[in-house]
């Protein structure tokens, strides 16, 4: 029997190792700058398929698992993943460049997430359970309505590549998927195949420890957009979870919109996260405010969906202070090892793009021809006027890296028509002191129209995973800004309301009969509570 730490590059399909019949292909160290073993074996369609109806066979049984038992198979999936050990980690490391403290945290985190929605589950207001008793004598009559979310059905999650661990095969989207009582079939990124395959491993064991249909999880290998496409089409898949480029993210929603039967694609694609220097802020703290912003910018060579982009302030001395100070620090910054030889060709086409504008001045531009050969990443900072950036929507587009663009704005008013103007953004910071609070409240219905989370006084990068997390936002950050793909609120992308109307008592589930026996918050005609 193969164990659990044994990388056999083989797809993961109703329970078992399945060798790809559509071709082969490798790991890449990003750090060695050269491939690793073995070889993963691509699915093909015929393989696609068996997953996708295996899942679907699946549903009505995993759905129906009591919430206390589902919530024992997150827990479970969580410390087969510990028990991984290095072996896990010392693959991620070689598959992404990333150090060793960042993917045992990341870990961490994967774990906690699978617990939170474990807790979730249990504590059972997920269900929003609502109930308006009858009213015969009304006229005219109220019937008996009870309404609550049940799982949409198998749901198709891609693996994101800037989170070999938190956003991938155990990540966000699978985690809250399961919870909801969806199968999950999975494509894993090309970038971290043996991750990925550990990883479904671990969830496998954990299917098969709690006796559940081994159609609940499934892991497909492979390269290119085929695999990706024929998932999303396929009848039994009725949501998709999403993370990487707005390219990809939006082809997949065409297939899915192209469907007989359309269905939601949740994709988190594009955002370049502004963050706002208010005057008082910048005059009382503005070399401390650089200082954070570098930081922020660089962490994990820029590569995370969060990264500081995009910063306004006032234009003058103060401004330029804050420029200055920030260039200067992130000229200490070494370029570093890019997670894929692609992500780093894209970032260097990006920086050269807004590098070769003449209305933008570079103020650090460290990726020269050593470094870029090496599939590295260097600080990048540019500054241009706001009236320049309003007229040019090149400039507003996503460099993934460790590159942001200083906007000199006129004053107040000028920031807003600059907001006015961001495509839809995951969050926007606001850097303010108490003398700043009439140019906040000028800003703030803005950005709650462009954004998904508002910060102040700190820097976007760091997602908490925690029951108030909003990580979603406007098209293009989130394919549906009503949504979420950190944190508990992420269980709704895959939930639908069913209403029962005059059900018998037997009949109804156990969330919505008389005397609440499952003991879950309901709303019932109109006030919450237990009863």
């Amino acid at each position: 029997m193969t164990s659990v730490t044994t990388i056999t590059g083989q797809a993961l399909i109703n329970g078992n190792a399945v060798q790809g019949n559509g071709g082969s292909f490798q790991a890449f160290d990003p750090s060695l700058r050269q491939h690793i073993e073995p070889s993963f074996h691509m699915v093909d369609l015929e393989q696609i398929n068996e997953a996708c109806a295996l899942a679907g066979a699946a549903f009505d049984t995993f759905r129906a698992l009591a919430d206390a038992k589902r919530a024992d198979f997150l827990e479970t999936i969580a410390a087969e993943i510990m028990a991984l050990g290095d072996a896990l980690i010392e693959r991620a490391m070689a598959e992404s460049g990333l150090p060793r403290v960042r993917l045992e945290g990341e870990r961490g985190r994967t774990c906690n997430q699978l617990k939170l929605f474990a807790d979730l589950l249990r504590e059972g207001s997920w269900r929003d359970a609502r109930i308006d008793t009858a009213l015969p004598q009304r006229t005219p009559p109220r019937p008996d309505l009870r309404m609550r979310m049940i799982p949409v059905g198998p749901v198709a999650v891609f693996a994101a590549s800037n989170f070999p661990l938190a956003f991938s095969v155990a990540g966000g989207d699978t985690a809250s998927a399961l919870a909801a009582g969806c199968p999950v079939v999975l494509k894993a990124h090309s970038a971290h195949p043996g991750t990925s395959e550990l990883v479904a491993r671990a969830i496998v064991k954990a299917v098969e420890q709690c006796g559940l249909p081994a159609g609940v999880f499934a892991l497909l290998t492979g390269t290119g957009n085929g695999i990706g496409q024929t998932l999303v089409a396929h009848p039994a898949i009725q949501a998709v979870g999403f993370t990487g480029s707005r390219s990809g993210g939006t082809a997949l929603m065409a297939v899915a919109a192209a469907r007989p039967q359309p269905i939601p694609v949740y994709a988190e694609m594009s955002s370049i996260n502004p963050v706002y220097l208010l005057p008082q802020a910048l005059a009382a703290r503005g070399d401390d405010i650089a200082q954070g912003f570098a930081g922020s910018l660089t962490m994990g060579v820029g590569q995370f969906c969060t990264n500081p982009g995009l910063v306004l302030g006032i234009d003058g001395p103060a401004f330029d202070r804050f420029a200055a100070v920030a260039a200067e620090a992130l000229a200490d910054v070494q370029g570093a090892t890019m997670l894929t030889p692609g992500i780093a060709g894209s970032f260097q086409r990006g920086v050269a793009s807004l590098a070769g504008q003449s209305c933008v001045t570079t103020l650090i531009n460290s990726n020269d021809a050593q470094v870029q050969e090496a599939g590295k990443g260097a600080p990048a900072l540019f500054k241009t006027q706001a009236a320049e950036f309003l007229a040019r929507h090149a400039l507003h587009e996503e460099v993934f890296g460790p590159a942001s663009m200083l906007i000199a704005c006129k004053d107040v008013a000028e920031m807003v028509a600059v907001t006015e103007r961001l495509e839809g953004q995951l969050t926007a910071t606001l850097q303010l002191d108490e003398g700043d609070f009439g140019a906040a409240e000028q800003l703030l219905p803005v950005l709650e129209r462009k954004v998904g989370r508002i910060l102040a006084n700190g820097f976007p990068t760091g997602v908490e995973v925690s029951t108030a997390m909003v990580h979603g936002g406007p098209f293009p950050a989130t394919a549906d800004g009503r949504s979420t793909s950190v944190g508990t609120g992420a269980i709704n992308r895959f939930l639908r309301p069913v209403c029962y109307q005059n059900l018998a008592q037997a009949l109804l589930p156990e969330s919505l009969r008389d005397g609440n026996p499952s003991g879950i918050w309901r709303r019932v005609d109109g006030a919450l509570g237990k009863a």
